[in-house]
């Protein structure tokens, strides 16, 4: 029996018993889930702290010290988005396992990464294991809602428990096949998000006489059209050049090299197209509010997403790529620029070797992530941590993965909750120095 099959049962049962803590977010209410998960790696030999800007959503941090070199944390985030059991086959808080799938909400996002990351710590302590630096399992409540209380408040707060070197969280590290090539996706970086609102003007009028107004929302429909159709320049980034060439195309013609990736595999090419470029979804119009009366006034709420480390200059280029010139006034309302890790690193290196050997042929490749994670903070906070985002997933593959996340049915591989726990049983020894 391999690492990964002896790990699997004792994984699955921790992550059983995390998602049976209903952490929903708000109002999170993680202490109970953390005091559980404080006790199980205390009896398995880590130091053990919880510590917080609020009492019921303390930080967990466990450590497990070797020798002097260098440190890596373990990050994972404990709250979930709500779940309606209505829209479920099974109990979102239930934790049932069948034909070979574990349910329940958090099996994606994230507590899966919580139990792979605990559990292969507490092997390493009760084995006595011997690595040349120290070991960090830190898990957070509030990330659903921007971290604020969570992995910002540890890391400005405490860095003395939450600084490291080397950091390990979500992102990626599902299968992405392509063509005959097993890919397993590290991210490296993530997008910044620059949200704002779009409003026309108009006449008011009653609606019976459309022709004596001019109607807000009319001027605003084609501008939404726009944005929803229009395809604005690229923006790539180390992160993007790499990806581009490790699928064979080339960064001088992203159009072209998306193109190739299209017909091989379009799910891919979609998730590639996201992190080469400014993103705009159209997501909340509001209007008039009687039924009779025609709106002087409309505006749409927009979700923009930004290549890491760009800022609302290339935004409001883009925006105005799209919409051209036009009588509309646009309000950003949140500007957090995205933040990003070299692609090259030791860190890298060993994932490589370590995919390679347990999976063989398939490699290893960087990758943007469109969405936002706490990785952001620990990046900000402490400008020399490599931070990457990677979940290693053998058998559920990317593609099936992402649905999956924040909708209904979530579930996990229960192959892949041991094949998961075995690379973070591995990483302290072949990353650490003195190992």
């Amino acid at each position: 029996m391999g690492l990964a099959e002896e790990l699997q049962d004792e994984t699955a049962e921790v992550l059983s018993s995390l998602i049976r803590f209903k952490t929903v977010n708000p109002p999170g209410n993680e202490r109970e889930c953390l005091e559980w998960l404080a006790g199980y790696l205390e009896d398995a030999g880590l130091t053990v702290e919880l510590a917080g800007a609020e009492p019921e959503r303390p930080c967990l941090v466990a450590t497990l010290r070797g020798g002097d070199g260098p440190s890596l944390g373990y990050l994972s985030h404990v709250d979930t988005v709500l779940a309606d059991p209505q829209d479920w086959s099974a109990d979102p808080w239930g934790a049932e396992i069948r034909d070979g799938y574990l349910y329940g909400r958090g099996t994606i996002d994230m507590k899966n990464q919580t139990a792979a990351e605990s559990v292969a710590a507490a092997r390493l302590a009760r084995s006595g294991a011997k690595f040349g630096g120290t070991l960090k399992v830190i898990a957070v409540p509030d990330e659903e809602t921007g971290g604020v209380l969570g992995a910002k408040w540890i890391t400005e707060n405490r860095p003395d428990l939450s600084k490291v070197d080397y950091l390990l969280n979500e992102g990626a590290g599902a299968v992405m096949p392509y063509g005959d090539r097993r890919l397993y996706g590290v991210c490296v970086a993530e997008k910044g998000t620059f949200r704002f609102n779009l409003r026309t003007s108009g006449t008011a009028a009653h609606a019976s006489v459309p022709g004596l107004a001019k109607n807000a929302l009319l001027e605003l429909a084609p501008l939404i059209t726009k944005l929803g159709a229009g395809r604005p320049g690229f923006d790539l980034t180390e992160a993007t050049h790499a990806l581009l060439e490790a699928l064979g195309g080339s960064a001088e013609d992203p159009e072209g090299a998306l193109e190739e990736i299209r017909k091989v595999s379009p799910p891919l090419a979609a998730l590639a197209d996201a992190a080469m470029s400014v993103t705009f979804a159209p997501t909340i119009v509001s209007a008039g509010e009687k039924i009779n009366v025609i709106p002087a006034r409309a505006q749409v709420r927009v979700d923009c997403r930004v290549p890491p480390g760009m800022g609302e200059d290339t935004a409001l280029l883009r925006v105005k790529e799209v919409l051209g010139e036009g009588d509309f006034e646009l309000e950003f309302t949140e500007a957090i620029v995205g933040n990003r890790s070299p692609v090259d690193s030791k860190l890298m290196d060993v994932i490589r070797d370590w995919v390679g050997e347990q999976d063989a042929g398939s490699e290893a490749v960087p990758t943007v992530l469109p969405a936002f994670t706490d990785s952001r903070w620990f990046r900000a906070a402490f400008p020399d941590c490599v931070a990457y985002g990677f979940f290693p997933q053998r058998h559920q593959t990317v593609y099936e993965t992402w649905p999956l996340m924040h909708s209904h049915d979530e579930r996990i591989d229960v192959r892949d909750l041991g094949f998961a726990a075995a690379f973070f049983h591995d990483l302290p020894g072949r990353l650490l120095a003195g190992s």
